[in-house]
């Protein structure tokens, strides 16, 4: 009989401080707070993103983890359509200041033709 209340005795202190531990027994957690699930972004925020960004972006595995092959594909097909998109975009910035160095010539081109033809 002293045995099972020794026993019963330990059961509830035990099952007390696991419930308090968990709890977070006072004022004062037990627990430290956790993490956020958020991945911390590695993508530059003070300039446009370009293709070696995503070139060397890796994304974390969680527990489950992802698809590494669909997530490989779209960063992939991202990072070609950047690569394409800056490339567009420089070839239509050279032809704008190409344009723009041919204007002046081309003005001045013209209202010589015209004054010649008033004579």
């Amino acid at each position: 009989m002293l045995v099972f209340w020794f026993l019963l005795i330990a059961l509830v202190v035990v099952v007390a401080a696991v419930t308090l531990a968990v709890v977070g027994g006072g004022s004062e957690a037990v627990l430290p707070e956790a993490e956020p699930d958020r991945v911390a972004d590695a993508l530059p925020e003070s300039r446009p993103v370009v293709r070696a960004d995503i070139d060397a972006l890796r994304l974390p595995v969680g527990p489950r983890g992802y698809r590494m092959a669909e997530v490989d594909d779209v960063l992939e097909r991202l990072a070609a359509e950047l690569a394409e998109r800056d490339a567009r975009i420089e070839e239509l910035t050279a032809a704008v200041a190409h344009g723009r160095a041919q204007a002046p010539d081309a003005a001045v081109d013209l209202h010589k033709d015209a004054g010649q033809e008033e004579r």
